[in-house]
């Protein structure tokens, strides 16, 4: 069937709008998705076992690639859509509710390509802020983030609209205890490096040369004492007088970078 037939296919699979409003976290253990980047990624990712696609008319067309021939697709109207997201989300004509991602384990990641940094969160709960480190962190090649289970945002569409697309690509590993994460990654040679503005050396100072562990704390707060006390050096960014500090997830892309043009 040729991509034009098949979507139109699926189109005559309409019917009566069904779900609520939310921010996307679906049921239990189902997450919804919207907005172009978002969804199609998740639609090429096989790690995803999806339920149900709502869309418009134009953008099931505009869709990159084709849809499984029994791909559960139901055509809506852009109103019917804006009813299944968080209020003003800004779905493009595309909702997908799917399965949340199979947990990834740090071992899989830390005796992998070391030449790729690790970036590790400290009780970071914003999804705006999280998707959008998980960006960063595609942007920049990195190997995953990781934060602690209990202290993290879920996983939903508001940061899988932040994250663009990243969610799919970077893996998110999720630890019970974030101090012995840390000690794992020292275990596989890993240099640990906590973000802070009260440190004395700059980043540029403190990297190394081999494999890097960034360490984010929460805005505000910073990162928690004992998580400081796991890291091998302190660091901050070189930012004018002028501003106290970045945000979380600003940070984590300059510090990114500046591990990506080490010399």
């Amino acid at each position: 069937m040729a991509k034009g037939d098949r979507k139109r296919a699926l189109r005559g699979r309409a019917g009566r709008m069904k779900g609520g409003r939310g921010s996307g976290r679906a049921t239990s253990g189902h997450v919804r998705l919207w907005g172009r980047h978002p969804v199609e990624a998740a639609l090429k990712n096989p790690a995803r076992q999806h339920r149900k696609l709502w869309a418009t008319r134009e953008a099931i067309e505009s869709l990159d690639g084709d849809l499984p021939e029994d791909f559960p697709v139901e055509y809506a109207e852009v109103a019917d859509l804006g009813r299944l997201v968080a209020k003003d989300a800004p779905h493009q004509g595309l909702v997908l509710e799917c399965e949340a991602l199979d947990g990834t384990f740090l071992d899989d990641v830390a005796t992998g390509d070391k030449t790729r940094p690790v970036v590790v969160l400290d009780q970071v709960t914003d999804p705006h802020n999280v998707g959008a480190i998980l960006r960063s962190a595609a942007a920049f090649n990195a190997a995953c983030i990781v934060t602690q289970d209990r202290h993290a945002p879920p996983e939903s569409g508001v940061l899988a609209k932040s994250a663009s697309g990243a969610l799919e690509t970077v893996p998110w590993i999720r630890v019970v205890n974030l101090s012995r994460a840390l000690d794992e990654l020292a275990d596989a040679g890993y240099w640990r490096i906590g973000m802070t503005g009260a440190a004395d050396a700059t980043l540029a100072e403190a990297l190394p040369e081999g494999p890097v562990a960034i360490v984010l704390g929460a805005e505000g707060e910073g990162m928690r004492h004992n998580i400081e006390q796991h890291c091998d050096a302190l660091a901050k960014l070189p930012i004018s007088s002028a501003i106290e500090s970045l945000n979380v997830s600003n940070a984590a892309a300059v510090s990114l970078y500046a591990v990506a043009t080490r010399s």
